[in-house]
Formats: C-alpha cells, sequence, structure tokens
C-alpha cells in the first residue's frame, strides 16, 4: 500500500477523516504511534474501529522500520535553531535552541526563567537570518506572568515593530491542569492554519503541584504530568517547534524529591525533556545557566544578563 493520505486508511470516510485532522492528526505516523483508546476518545469512534485504523496507518507509514544512521543525519538537517539573544548561552545549547525538541528552565522564583521565554518569544518572530524563526508563538500562562508591556520593550530594543511582535505571540490562560492539557490539544489545531514555531509553556508544573497534594495523589499527577510532556513533544514534531517550559525547584526538602535545587516533576518532566537548564542569580543582574542535561552537549555554564532590553551576554 502507498498511500499517504489519511483518507486511504480502510474503514476512514471525509467525516471521519475530518475528525482526524480536528483532533491533531494531521499524518499517518501520528495515528500510527496512538493508543486506540486515546484514538477512540478523541475521534468518538468505537475502541475495535480505532484499533483497525491505527494497524492500517502502521502498515502504511512503514512504522517499527529501522532507519540507518544516515537517513536521520538527513532529517535533523531540517532541525532550526532560535537565537537566545546572548551568544555565550547560544553556544552552550550548541548553537541557540532546537526545534523538535523539549527544552526546560528550572530555577528559585527571580532566576529570569520568564524573562528568559519573553525573550525567546520576541526572537522567534525575526527573520532565520537574524537568530528567528520567523514564526508564531504560542504561549500557555499558568500563573498570570504575561506581560505584553515587556514583550514591547524588548521588541523595541530590537529595532522590531513592537506591534507587529504582539500580533505574532497568541496567549492563552491556563485555569488548571487539565485546562492546561487541553490548551496543547487547541495549539495542535490552530497551528496547521499558522506558522507556529514556539510554543512555551509558563509555568508547566505550578498546577499539577497545587492540584495534587500528598503522596497518595502521586502517581496520577506523574501520569497527567507524563501524557502532557508527550503531548508537547508531538506538537515539536508535527510543527517542526521549539518547546520552552518553564519549571520551579522545591523550595525546602519535600516528600517527593529531598534535594531543595530539584525541578519539580521528577524522572517523568526530566525524561521528557529534551534539554535541562539549571538558572540561578549572581551578582548585579547577571543569571548563570547551567546545562543540566542534554542529547549530545557536555554540561556546562553560560553567564548572561537579564536587563530591561532583555537576554544579552
Amino acid at each position: 500500500m502507498t498511500g499517504n493520505t489519511i483518507e486511504e486508511l480502510p474503514g476512514v470516510g471525509p467525516a471521519t477523516a475530518e475528525k482526524l485532522r480536528d483532533a491533531g492528526y494531521s499524518d499517518l505516523m501520528a495515528i500510527a504511534v496512538e493508543s486506540p483508546k486515546v484514538l477512540a476518545e478523541l475521534v468518538e469512534i468505537g475502541e475495535s474501529t480505532a484499533t483497525k485504523i491505527i494497524a492500517s496507518a502502521k502498515q502504511m507509514a512503514d512504522v517499527g522500520g529501522f532507519e540507518t544512521g544516515d537517513i536521520i543525519l538527513e532529517r535533523r538537517k531540517g532541525i532550526n535553531r532560535l537565537s537566545s539573544g546572548s551568544k555565550a548561552f547560544d553556544e552552550l545549547m550548541g548553537g541557540g535552541l532546537e526545534s523538535q525538541s523539549i527544552i526546560e528552565f528550572f530555577g528559585e522564583f527571580g532566576s529570569g526563567k520568564t524573562q528568559i521565554c519573553f525573550q525567546l518569544a520576541v526572537n522567534a518572530t525575526r527573520p532565520v537570518e537574524e537568530g528567528g524563526l520567523n514564526g508564531d508563538v504560542f504561549i500557555i500562562d499558568t500563573e498570570n506572568t504575561f506581560r505584553p508591556e515587556r514583550i514591547v520593550q524588548m521588541a523595541v530594543a530590537l529595532d522590531l515593530d513592537p506591534e507587529e511582535v504582539l500580533k505574532k505571540i497568541h496567549v492563552a490562560r491556563a485555569f488548571n491542569s487539565h485546562h492546561q492539557m487541553l490548551l496543547v490539544e487547541k495549539a495542535n489545531e490552530l497551528a496547521h492554519e499558522m506558522n507556529v514555531k514556539l510554543l512555551i509553556v509558563d509555568s508547566l508544573t505550578a498546577h499539577f503541584r497545587a492540584e495534587y497534594v500528598g503522596r497518595g495523589s502521586l502517581a496520577e499527577r506523574q501520569q497527567n504530568l507524563n501524557k502532557h510532556m508527550h503531548d508537547l513533544l508531538r506538537f515539536a514534531d508535527l510543527h517542526n517547534a521549539v518547546i520552552a517550559v518553564t519549571n520551579q525547584v522545591s523550595s525546602k526538602p519535600d516528600a517527593f524529591f529531598g534535594d531543595p535545587t530539584r525541578p519539580i516533576g521528577g524522572h517523568i518532566v526530566g525524561h521528557a525533556a529534551t534539554y535541562r537548564l539549571y538558572l540561578r542569580k549572581s551578582k548585579g543582574g547577571k543569571r548563570i545557566a547551567r546545562l543540566i542535561d542534554s542529547p549530545n552537549l557536555p554540561e556546562a555554564e553560560a553567564v548572561i544578563t537579564v536587563s530591561e532590553e532583555g537576554v544579552r551576554d
């Protein structure tokens, strides 16, 4: 079978195809790697029908086949890099923040996590040759920290038209963890009509931490957090986008993680994030960014400044 469109799947008529696309399944691979239960719920079909559709998608998309390293290398050439505004930070990240990956910034209150995200949002709207991604930005704001005034300051500092920049940044306020997860699905739908190249979640864990309290709810919390992280990673892959998430550290040794500088979310967040960066305050408005975890880069540090103009060396 050599079909490449959803309509060519056995048992998928125009109505089901439309439902699949609305739910964010724009290609065969997305369907092939989904679980029947999730697909059945999202597309409102029976689980046995979903199982058949997934089985056909697997055949047509050739899932489970191994690829040689050179083919993967070729595909990785399509990865884009987003500049942070600081040369030292970009070098730490191997030339900027990589698309098709999740970059997690964690640190104490006031360590500059949100400010860095504002700067990334501004930079992502810039042309590729200026270190941008020439695209739109989605921000899922969980703690009501988005300030358009800061975007204006940073845009003006780069000689950009602040109004044009603000028009490319789309913000949704998440009121609880369930809403936060739904917004990723919504973002997926909207991204088919827009050139979304950066998705920010600030903060990733605040709602989860507030809603699931105590050891009894830990398993459920981690399960939902795991799904959320995988939805974000899928968004990154489907749209060749950068995902930037902020995370808090436990301010006191707590029952879950012990260490006061440990990010919230434990191994679930740790394994799903492609790059993990620990931010801490230094003298005179400086911040130290330490790359803690990466698939291909050494553990190292960069010093950046966060001023009214934004992120700089």
